[in-house]
């Protein structure tokens, strides 16, 4: 979890006691719809896993790749 989402997690948590019954139901029918909403994978994987997918995508547009035939040529000897 990044730490802009920690916080907003933090500032989530101050105001939640704050609220009244009425409001706390219509935030709970908030967060469940979007609950229900299908997930973005990118959102599903870690800060780690999204900086090394960034990090190859650049490489790509880069030149700084090996296409994946040259790849299988190399390892079918």
């Amino acid at each position: 979890m990044s730490s802009v989402a920690k916080s907003i997690d933090q500032e989530i948590t101050r105001y939640l006691p704050r609220l009244n019954e009425r409001q706390k139901k219509t935030i709970l029918t908030v967060v469940k719809s979007f609950m229900d909403e299908q997930k973005d994978w990118w959102d599903e994987i870690g800060e780690e896993q999204q900086h090394a997918i960034d990090k190859s995508l650049a490489e790509m547009k880069a030149g700084k790749m090996t296409p994946h035939d040259e790849v299988m040529k190399k390892h079918r000897r």
